[in-house]
């Protein structure tokens, strides 16, 4: 089974019923808590028709998108699409953030522009006990963990529990998580792993050394999406270096 068909597999699995769910108007997720007793949570802000617009025919397109990246790997060229979903990913990701931290709460925006999907910012770094909230700025996006829960290997600290604020298809909803114990979180976006809309947050100042986020990433994952994690750790070990 190829890497693609298995991420496919996988976001059906974390998605199928999620999609449905936001087409009929739904605009809360379930709450997430986590080992610490912090909460996620999933709010509606109204922002006069400046967020997403989401339709049948947008989502039907998005289904399609999907379809045809599987029925391109089954065509025997999976290590040339690849290549070209790597190119895709550091062409659409390239960035001049200015990492500063840790502070006591960050707002991460979940846009999809005419470069691609992404979390504004990529990497963003609070104290132990801020808050992180994500808002849905364009498009149709999530914040999910890189949790077992979520069909996905651990790339955040032990003895911390999983969070996924499922699909969002409207503009200006807001997810917030609370985030109690230090170390490095990786996240992602349900729709949009595979090219690249992957995130990260940084709690406190933790040893690198200790955290599950930081090894190389598993073998398991396709290639681009590692290569991600991998330029999203060389930014991690910077900042958490010149703290020391």
């Amino acid at each position: 089974m190829s890497d693609i068909e298995l991420h496919r597999r996988q976001f059906l699995l974390l998605a199928g019923t999620t999609t449905v769910t936001g087409l009929a108007g739904c605009t809360t997720a379930p709450v997430t808590t986590d080992g610490q007793g912090s909460e996620g949570q999933t709010t509606t802000t109204d922002t006069g028709g400046a967020g997403a617009e989401v339709d049948d025919h947008h989502v039907n397109d998005h289904h399609g998108e999907s379809e045809h990246h599987v029925d391109d790997h089954h065509g025997g060229d999976e290590h040339h699409d690849d290549e070209e979903s790597a190119e895709r990913v550091e062409d659409s990701h390239e960035h001049d953030e200015q990492l500063t931290g840790p502070l006591d709460s960050a707002d991460v925006g979940m846009v999809t522009t005419a470069t691609g999907h992404h979390f504004e910012p990529h990497i963003c770094w609070v104290d132990v006990g801020g808050t992180v909230t994500w808002t849905n700025e364009r498009g149709f996006h999530s914040t999910t963990s890189y949790s077992p829960e979520n069909y996905r290997p651990q790339l955040t600290p032990d003895g911390t529990a999983s969070w996924n604020s499922e699909i969002i298809t409207e503009g200006g909803v807001t997810f917030e998580k609370t985030f109690e114990m230090p170390g490095v979180y990786h996240y992602f976006c349900l729709p949009h792993e595979f090219v690249g809309m992957i995130g990260s947050v940084i709690v406190g100042t933790p040893d690198p050394e200790g955290e599950p986020a930081l090894t190389d990433p598993p073998a398991e994952l396709a290639d681009p999406i590692r290569e991600r994690l991998r330029e999203l750790n060389a930014a991690i070990h910077e900042a958490l270096e010149h703290a020391a």
